[in-house]
Formats: structure tokens, C-alpha cells, sequence
């Protein structure tokens, strides 16, 4: 039990990651009802964009310079390619039946890992990245904070009010309400839905972009692969908090963070399950939890019941 209070910080910075990540998964699925599996690789690009713009700094910056210029080019790289894939991928099939743009998706993400693996200078290995330099936030006497764990602990809330209040208050926020609600309506009252679902999944991209600094930091190197099941790990969030749900994704996340923790620490403790317990099972256990959920409640902890759309 004394190593309770370090897995808890630990879980919670872990759900914060996934819910900054799902919170790309939701927003596009709350606006278009579209699953965006490639989602994971536009993460994985924000990496790698923001890599790039560290490397085009001149040696010896401050990290604390570095890292906003780094969480800005990730930024525009994941966005010009989410909205790219909006434009080219999706926005041709959006009268399609739902399978078609699901498939898609999964070709996409197999499509921008391979494009990243082939062109992109030594991306068939891990590349390094830059690391938080210092010793670790002492809170209490068994609770250490690591940096990269109280940068994302900081900015992923600051993220998700941000565009809480943005959805809420905004001009643009009302009309991404509306055309969630119904986009043919929305469109004989005036509102642009192609410009308002390209923002979707601009934001989604741009949050996804600041992840991926944050899990860099962290564990100081980057891969072509990590979007995968960092990926799925966030989608699982975005279902687990209720999927179309801004603050049901980073509610999702946290809790998935925790179960992981949480498992890591302690299922092998558990008389007769120390072969079900360690970091090998974090992932089993993850999606035993969204089973369960969705079994007493399908639409997630802060999802509602909503008739599917016509």
C-alpha cells in the first residue's frame, strides 16, 4: 500500500495521454459518426514533425524554448495530415456505406506508418528525443512526480477545458453542435459542415500532436510503430468514456490509465494470479475493464443513449 499513491500518479499521467488522444477519436466520430483508425499514425506523426523541428534548432536551446516550437510543428504536421486524409480519403465517401470509410481508415494508418518507415531519414529504428534533464518533483515521501509526467498532468487538462469552453461559447463550437446534431439542417441554416468537420479534425490532429511531444519526453525516443497501440489504447478510452463526449474521453483515459497502473502493481501480488499480473497482461486487463463497462453500460460512463441517425 505504500506504493499506492506513486501507481495512482502514474496511472493518471498514462490516462491523460490516452485522453489526449481520444479526444480525436471523439471529435470526429461525435460530428461524422466516423471511426478514424489512423488516427493513432497522425499521433505518431506529431512525433515526428515535431523531431524535425527540433533538429532544426540550433544546439544548446533551452528545452523550455524547444518544446513549444516542437509541440507547434508536430502540430502542423499532424494537421496538414489529417486534413489531407479529411479531404482525399474520407470526404469521397462520406455518402458511402459506413464499412467503406472504416476500411479506409485501417489502409491509411498501414498507408502513413509504411510512408514514415520508407522515407523518413533512419525511422526503421527508434530515434532519439529530447528528455525533461533534472531529478523528479518530490510530493510526498513515496510519491515522486517525473517531469514529462507533470507536463502532461498540466496540459492535457488546460487542453480539454480549452476546447470545452470552445465548443460551448464559440461561434464555430455552435455550429460543430449543430452539424453533430444534424448535418443537413445545419447546412440549410447557413453553417459550411466540410469546413466545421475539417476543424474536427484539426483539433483532433492538434491534441493528438501534443501527446505525442508529451509520450517523447517521456520516454525519450520515438518509433514509426507507436501509433498502433497507443491508438487503439485511446480509441478504447473514447468508448470507455462514451464516444462523442469531449470530457467522456479524458474521463475514459484516466481510468484506463489507472486499471493499467493499478494491474501492473498489483494483479501478480494476488494469490494464484502471478501469471496473470505484470506489464505482459497491462494490456489484457485494459480491455477486460471496457468488456465490463460496456456490459453494464454500452454507452460508456458519460455517453447517452441516442437513436442512430437516419
Amino acid at each position: 500500500m505504500n506504493e499506492l499513491p506513486q501507481q495512482l500518479a502514474n496511472g493518471l499521467a498514462l490516462g491523460a495521454l490516452y485522453g489526449l488522444i481520444a479526444i480525436g477519436y471523439t471529435m470526429v466520430y461525435g460530428i461524422v459518426q466516423l471511426i478514424n483508425f489512423a488516427h493513432g499514425e497522425i499521433f505518431m506523426i506529431g512525433g515526428f514533425g515535431a523531431l524535425t523541428t527540433y533538429l532544426a534548432l540550433p544546439s544548446g536551446t533551452s528545452l523550455m524554448v524547444v518544446i513549444p516550437l516542437m509541440i507547434v510543428g508536430g502540430a502542423i504536421a499532424s494537421v496538414a495530415v489529417a486534413t489531407a486524409a479529411e479531404r482525399f480519403a474520407y470526404r469521397p465517401l462520406r455518402g458511402a456505406p459506413r464499412l467503406a470509410p472504416l476500411i479506409t481508415a485501417i489502409g491509411l494508418s498501414i498507408v502513413l506508418q509504411q510512408l514514415v518507415w520508407g522515407f523518413y531519414p533512419e525511422a526503421k529504428k527508434p530515434r532519439s528525443f529530447p528528455e525533461f534533464q533534472g531529478e523528479s518533483f518530490k510530493i510526498l515521501d513515496n510519491l515522486y512526480l517525473q517531469r514529462a509526467d507533470a507536463f502532461i498532468l498540466v496540459l492535457a487538462p488546460l487542453c480539454m477545458l480549452a476546447l470545452g469552453l470552445f465548443v460551448a461559447k464559440s461561434r464555430s463550437g455552435r455550429a460543430m453542435q449543430a452539424t453533430a446534431q444534424d448535418p443537413d439542417t445545419a447546412k440549410l441554416m447557413g453553417i459550411n459542415t466540410d469546413r466545421i468537420i475539417v476543424m474536427a479534425f484539426a483539433i483532433g490532429a492538434a491534441f493528438a500532436a501534443v501527446a505525442s511531444v508529451a509520450y517523447g519526453l517521456d520516454k525519450g525516443q520515438i518509433n514509426f510503430e507507436m501509433g498502433f497501440i497507443l491508438g487503439l489504447k485511446a480509441f478504447t478510452a473514447a468508448v470507455l468514456g462514451g464516444i462523442g463526449n469531449i470530457y467522456g474521453a479524458m474521463v475514459g483515459g484516466v481510468v484506463l490509465g489507472l486499471a493499467e497502473a493499478l494491474s501492473i502493481a498489483y494483479i501478480e501480488e494476488i494469490p494464484g494470479m502471478q501469471q496473470l499480473g505484470g506489464g505482459a497482461w497491462a494490456n489484457v486487463w485494459a480491455f477486460v475493464l471496457l468488456i465490463v463497462v460496456l456490459l453494464v453500460r454500452p454507452q460508456g460512463l458519460l455517453g447517452e443513449r441516442v437513436a442512430d441517425r437516419a
